[in-house]
């Protein structure tokens, strides 16, 4: 009987991927729309309503769902929950508009379902490796399914956000990283595998939360540590070949420490440190022709002397070099002003990062009076000390320079250093500000501002796109730059004009595809791509983009 029996299955699915196991793929299911021909070669008939129905139409659905849900929590375990059961309709929803959507899957309300993350757990995403796997990891990655794992986003849990130590509570970070990489850049979502690394956790409250999903221990002292990370990276190398390690959200000395453990050694970087500099560049790039001056001549200071601080001084060194100054001469316009004060060098508590912005002067532990002192004309706020920029502050700032810049850069909302309100009410509107929260446009004496959102979104999914797409060996300072730069130049003097210093979210795909075609060129130039270079290096990498569409399984 002619139909009754398929004897062929395509190729590109693996034996016995049909029927109800085809349903329960994220990666290729389709609900309702299937075809009536799929149903039947694919063993679908019967297990699905009648009705065969466009993407657009699942669109219209999942839009009218989570118009019901009353919170953006809500919305953020729906659309996960979307995104376990139909990862085409999933992205086709979410870079429909994501302006509207990047505030729900990550920053603000990344933190909220962080937070509650062991509360509102459905089910696995990516991989948990523990202290406990100690000599077997690589056993461990071998039972992920796909074997051609291109990017790793990998978090120990030590600094999630602005919030501390959530251990495993910080596994909502890597698995949001790795959605923006595809909302954003258009990176193929195969091959991308959130990895919580588990140490243990000094959060006491999630120790004691019968509920709580990561190793109940207390985190091991450093020593005890770099063998077990020392183990992971390496079987990354040899069971995922190709693949770029993403560290987030360390704590902040290890952060610093693991990067320059191992990017010499493999395709690695950490967004924090390098992504966190290379979005504060793009936003001085504009800050810059804002004010009509050069980055080389101004005088910074930084309000918070962690990962991310000394990540934002390290770009800001080298953006400064590349516009003509000594490493010393940069660093000498750097300042860093941290929980026990200025960093001088008196200091007997720094760490060697640290020290390279350490200079001469009075120990002082008051803001105000170092702003008077070293009259900077940049203060950038990565203390996650909510309200640090009180009016004192952005006076002093103001009586410095015509145009002071303020970046208020900490995470989540209630941490940001000062709003956009209080930066340009109490600067008279003269301030150039940037938070790395989004707020809405603020109205100052009859004038329209637009505060930017200074979110490393901007800038890791573009280079997770270069690297993936050419195979890079390795990960450098300079491609960050480059990125930094690219995302400046997608700001209009239009928009620079009302203050936006970044571009406008809802463009952001188009905006990071240029970002990774201007990185990966710089790979190809720099010989550091693991293929051949093409003719269009453009057309190439636009070809890869993913599109969230339906795709015909059969034939």
């Amino acid at each position: 009987m002619q139909g009754a029996k398929v004897t062929e299955k395509p190729d590109r699915f693996e034996d016995g991927l049909r029927g109800k196991t085809l349903l329960e793929s994220p990666e290729l299911n389709k609900d309702t729309g299937f075809t009536l021909e799929e149903r039947r070669v694919l063993g679908l008939e019967g297990l699905l309503p009648t009705a065969v129905e466009t993407i657009d139409q699942h669109h219209q659905r999942v839009l009218q769902q989570l118009g019901q849900k009353p919170t953006d929590l809500e919305r953020y375990i729906y659309l996960n929950q979307l995104a376990d059961t139909n990862e085409t309709l999933f992205y086709n929803v979410v870079m429909s508009n994501p302006a509207y959507y990047l505030p729900i899957l990550y920053d603000p309300t990344i933190a909220e379902a962080c937070l509650k993350f062991s509360h509102i757990y459905r089910r696995p995403k990516g991989m948990y490796i523990s202290m406990k796997d100690r000599g077997h990891i690589q056993e461990r990655l071998a039972n992920w399914p796909d074997k051609n794992v291109r990017v790793i986003c990998a978090t120990s849990g030590g600094r999630i956000l602005g919030l501390g130590d959530l251990g495993a509570n910080g596994m909502g970070i890597p698995i949001g990283k790795l959605q923006l990489y595809t909302a954003c850049a258009g990176v193929p979502p195969k091959g991308l595998l959130p990895i919580f690394i588990d140490f243990g956790t000094e959060n006491s409250q999630a120790l004691n939360d019968p509920l709580y999903i990561g190793l109940r221990q207390k985190r091991p002292p450093l020593d005890q540590v770099d063998p077990f990370v020392d183990e992971f990276v390496y079987a990354v190398q040899e069971e995922f070949k190709d693949c770029c390690i993403h560290f987030e959200d360390w704590r902040g000395t290890d952060a610093l420490h693991y990067l320059a453990r191992y990017r010499e050694q493999v395709c690695c970087f950490n967004d924090d440190i390098q992504g966190t500099g290379s979005i504060t560049v793009a936003g001085l790039v504009n800050a810059m022709r804002i004010a009509k001056q050069s980055l080389k001549d101004q005088t910074v200071l930084f309000f918070g002397a962690g990962s991310a601080g000394v990540g934002n001084a390290m770009m800001i060194t080298a953006a400064m070099k590349l516009e003509g100054l000594s490493e010393d001469q940069a660093r000498n316009r750097i300042w860093m002003f941290d929980i026990n004060g200025l960093l001088e060098d008196s200091r007997i508590d720094l760490i060697p990062e640290q020290r390279l912005f350490s200079h001469k002067h009075a120990p002082s532990r008051d803001l105000v009076e170092s702003i008077n002192s070293i009259r900077p004309t940049i203060l950038i706020g990565v203390s996650t000390v909510g309200k640090a920029f009180n009016q004192q502050v952005i006076r002093a700032m103001s009586e410095i320079t015509e145009r002071p810049v303020i970046f208020a850069l900490s995470n989540p909302t209630e941490r940001a250093e000062c709003t956009p309100e209080e930066a340009f009410g109490w600067s008279d509107g003269r301030a150039i500000y940037a938070a790395g929260v989004q707020f809405p446009p603020v109205q100052i004496k009859g004038k329209m501002f637009l505060p930017g959102q200074a979110n490393n979104f901007y800038i890791y999914p573009a280079i997770g796109f270069a690297v993936y797409a050419t195979h890079a060996k390795r990960v450098t300072d300079e491609m960050f730059i480059e990125a930094a730069r690219s995302t400046a130049d997608a700001v209009t003097d239009e928009q620079r004009a009302q203050g936006l210093m970044f571009p406008p979210q809802s463009n952001v795909l188009e905006s990071e595809v240029r970002t990774a075609v201007r990185v990966s060129t710089l790979i190809f130039d720099r010989n550091l791509a693991g293929i051949d270079r093409p003719s269009n290096v453009d057309a190439w990498l636009r070809s890869m983009v993913y599109k969230p569409e339906y795709k015909s399984l059969i034939g």
